[in-house]
């Protein structure tokens, strides 16, 4: 049988429970001593569910809509550490957004599925593995599953942005933002899809009001009843993807021990000259040497160095042969060959066919549009 609160009575006790007692309870066992209490409610709140777009709105106004937004309760919850995602994203539901509740007792715990943190006003404290970090207004930190970590927020002034992705939806409605040709989008999908092991990603968005919202209109999503809300929330965390892609990348951090916190530095560097780079000038220059900087990317691209190069340059090729009309020799010099012939051989022996062919298949010259013409 489900029972309802409002987010922000349900809050207010969280943080009643703590001054009255100076401990604090998890988020199941704050619902079983409410329900026990008999302070849920058997008829769900008659509040307004939100219908227009959150646009221009400080953090106080949306706090205040959050206040009103109905909480679904199950008690009797067996508190884990293991988490499945159907034991918190409603079923007809591949993205749910929570604010994420404050002064909870620290559980170190995982999940089978995806969650993103945003701070979108004051800090919070992540655990994660072995270590601890404060997260700090603007920084959003996506978890890997089977992760283990906890996120504690200490204070009435601090909103943290939870939003938990099923790891199938991730894998079908995200892969194509994350499939640019683009090496940190690449690193980016491998480092959270390419095996079990403990990562997160972090990103600094210096307080974008883009970001917030994004998150505030994908959260009202959340909380509407049609068919279009799921469909919706769907397109607005694509649209938080893109943003984090395109104008964040260079704050990305991971969790990795054995690489180094400047790898993203690496990845970067590699994108911006590939046309000219050797292992050895690389290795030099960020003070790595060449067999232990030969298995980084290995790892974390799937590519060994020779590939991966050869990978960038090709890729651009196929851009500028099917959107220019830049010679052979001209592209060739572009993306890092020094003749024409030798980029046709490496090209012919990846796609199976010339350049020349290549564009001939792919290009389409249109005639030109002239506004306001006349046929004769």
């Amino acid at each position: 049988m489900a029972y309802y609160i409002t987010y922000g009575q349900f809050q207010q006790r969280m943080k009643e429970y703590y001054l009255a007692t100076g401990s604090r309870l998890q988020f199941p066992e704050m619902v079983e001593m409410l329900w026990k209490r008999g302070e849920l409610s058997t008829e769900r709140p008659s509040t307004v569910s939100p219908k227009s777009m959150f646009n221009r709105m400080s953090d106080e106004e949306f706090e205040e809509i959050i206040n009103n937004l109905v909480l679904t309760l199950t008690p009797s919850q067996v508190l884990s550490t293991e988490v499945e995602e159907d034991d918190i994203i409603p079923k007809e539901r591949d993205v749910f957004i929570i604010r994420h509740p404050r002064y909870t007792r620290h559980l170190m715990h995982s999940h089978n599925y995806f969650e993103i943190n945003f701070v979108a006003t004051g800090q919070c404290h992540l655990f994660f593995e072995k270590e601890k970090h404060t997260l700090k207004t603007g920084e959003l930190c996506i978890i890997a599953p089977n992760s283990m970590h906890d996120l504690q927020i200490n204070d009435d002034d601090t909103t943290v942005f939870c939003i938990m992705i099923r790891k199938s939806t991730f894998n079908r409605s995200f892969y194509s933002v994350l499939s640019q040709n683009d090496l940190l989008a690449h690193f980016f999908r491998n480092m959270l899809q390419g095996n079990n092991a403990a990562n997160y990603l972090l990103f600094y968005t210096d307080n974008d009001e883009w970001m917030k919202t994004i998150l505030h209109n994908a959260m009202g999503e959340c909380y509407k009843n049609d068919t279009y809300s799921n469909a919706s929330c769907i397109s607005w965390i694509t649209l938080m993807f893109s943003n984090l892609l395109r104008n964040y990348s260079k704050t990305l951090q991971f969790y990795n021990y054995q690489m180094g916190s400047d790898f993203t530095l690496v990845l970067q560097y590699i994108q911006h000259n590939y046309q000219t780079l050797t292992l050895s000038s690389l290795a030099e220059f960020f003070h790595y040497s060449e067999p232990h900087l030969c298995t980084l990317i290995k790892q974390n691209t799937g590519y060994n160095f020779t590939n991966l190069i050869k990978q960038l340059k090709l890729s651009d090729a196929v851009t500028l042969l099917t959107n220019t009309n830049l010679k052979i020799n001209d592209i060739a010099l572009r993306v890092g060959y020094n003749s024409a012939d030798h980029f046709s051989r490496v090209f012919r022996s990846e796609y199976k066919m010339s350049p020349q062919e290549y564009r001939k298949m792919h290009h389409t010259d249109e005639d030109e549009f002239i506004p306001f013409s006349q046929k004769e």
